[in-house]
């Protein structure tokens, strides 16, 4: 059984973050240990809400006392989404360097999150600076929506070619070996109708597509980061990984459309996260 440190946000009220990784990774039989780096009501998106963020000091403290229990050599991977400050940016890094001291063979896993098309970037000053110069270095798996790609590189990202391009500029930015996974990929080819991911590794990438549904909800890329850093630590493939976890994504929101929800029916489509009741499979591009 694999054991995953997930450093994310929580929400009292729906499924982001943590609140989204944690009870799938946990579904599909994996042991997750949840250091909270936000405690909302509810995510942002409803445009009001209560709750705190934690200092990066707050961070390192939980993840103390995490350590104190004698655990970082079970830990196999490390898994960050939402870091809403440079500061726990480097707190989650701290912990990644202590676990890796524990277990060298552990991974990290950093969903970097930095804004979306539309809204462009909504984090605060300084924190996509401290993921280009901090967090790279040390990801071993990167999992940028299309927007981020293009933001972290600094690259025009309108075609296939240009996205596996620029994720090669960022794996050379990362650990050896590193892997990289765009979601919500949109290029030049894309159909209208479709949703696509690409995931890039050594001088390999592959191309996923589902259906698009009539959906717009949150938590879907924390979902795919968590569930694509589990099929990969059993695998060790990309594709297998890419497949897996972006099936169970694409049944997920499925059920969730048919059920009318705003958020994630996580509960609902837990079955999804042990075996997808419909596959889609990575092709090489």
């Amino acid at each position: 059984m694999e054991t995953i440190l997930s450093l994310q946000s929580w929400v009292s009220y729906g499924h982001v973050g943590n609140a989204a990784a944690v009870f799938p990774l946990q579904r599909a039989g994996a042991e997750v240990l949840a250091v909270n780096t936000v405690q909302f009501s509810n995510h942002t998106g409803y445009g009001e809400w209560t709750g705190q963020a934690l200092l990066g000091a707050a961070v390192q403290d939980l993840v103390a006392g995490i350590a104190a229990r004698n655990v970082l050599p079970t830990i196999d991977a490390v898994l960050s989404g939402y870091l809403g400050d440079p500061a726990v940016i480097d707190a989650v890094l701290d912990a990644v360097g202590k676990v890796r001291a524990a277990n060298p063979r552990a991974l990290y896993c950093c969903d970097p999150v930095i804004g979306d098309t539309g809204p462009g970037i909504y984090v605060r000053p300084g924190v996509l600076e401290a993921f280009r110069t901090h967090a790279l270095p040390t990801a071993d798996v990167l999992t940028p929506n299309h927007f981020e790609l293009a933001t972290l590189t600094g690259q025009v990202v309108a075609t296939l070619a240009q996205t596996v391009a620029a994720a090669h500029s960022l794996r050379r930015r990362m650990r050896p070996g590193a892997v990289v996974l765009i979601t919500s990929l949109a290029v030049d080819d894309t159909p209208a109708d479709a949703a696509e991911m690409v995931a890039v590794a050594d001088d390999r990438a592959w191309r996923f597509t589902t259906p698009r549904l009539p959906i717009s909800v949150n938590g879907a890329g924390d979902v795919t980061a968590a569930l694509f850093l589990l099929h990969l630590l059993r695998t060790g493939r990309p594709d297998t990984a890419l497949s897996m976890a972006g099936s169970a994504v694409y049944c997920l929101l499925r059920i969730t459309h048919q059920a009318g929800r705003r958020e994630l029916a996580i509960v609902q489509a837990q079955d999804e996260f042990v075996q997808p009741s419909t596959s889609f499979y990575a092709n090489p591009c």
